[in-house]
């Protein structure tokens, strides 16, 4: 997996093309990343059910969990599986929509600014070893396109949208991610 940062895309990923997507605001890089989790169903993996729904694929017949995110547009950046195979939907250079309403050191509309980054999970579930693996490559060659995207800016879904987001949640182990790329916890 290289980043190749002209484009904005991941080699040697699946490429998923979302049509959740649009310009950043001119002049606008960025200099935050966020992390997130996403399985489709709750709490059930490898389903491709994320790949549907972010291309607004996503049949609200198939499972009742559906009907009630049928309206939604979304997508992220990448989308990590359990065994960490990774999807690309949309290009680093653009604004997917990930974050929702959001709010970063005062700043509002993180997707403006943002790379999101989905692992295949749920709050309270661990996460698996090759997930971790393949986030911390991703996020070095992230980190290595935006320098400006530090240790103080990589932060979960729900520091940015507390009210209504809880994600990675408690199963997401901070510290193991932070020190696998260096990051001293009060740098963070």
């Amino acid at each position: 997996m290289h980043l190749d940062p002209a484009t904005g895309w991941f080699r040697d990923v699946t490429h998923c093309p979302s049509p959740n997507c649009n310009a950043r605001p001119l002049g606008q890089a960025p200099s935050l990343l966020v992390i997130h989790n996403i399985s489709l169903p709750p709490a059930c993996f490898g389903t491709g059910k994320v790949q549907a729904f972010f291309q607004n694929r996503l049949d609200p017949d198939e499972h009742p969990y559906f009907q009630g995110i049928r309206h939604l547009t979304v997508s992220a950046h990448l989308f990590v599986e359990r065994d960490g195979a990774v999807t690309q939907f949309v290009s680093l250079l653009e604004r997917a929509w990930h974050a929702g309403v959001s709010s970063f050191e005062g700043r509002e509309g993180c997707n403006d600014f943002s790379i999101g980054i989905e692992l295949e999970g749920t709050d309270t579930l661990p996460y698996t070893d090759a997930q971790y693996r393949v986030l911390e490559h991703l996020t070095r060659q992230i980190r290595d396109a935006w320098p400006s995207i530090d240790g103080a800016r990589i932060c979960g879904h729900s520091d940015i949208a507390p009210q209504r987001k809880t994600d990675p949640g408690p199963a997401f182990d901070w510290p193991r991610y932070r020190a696998s790329l260096a990051i001293d916890e009060d740098d963070a």
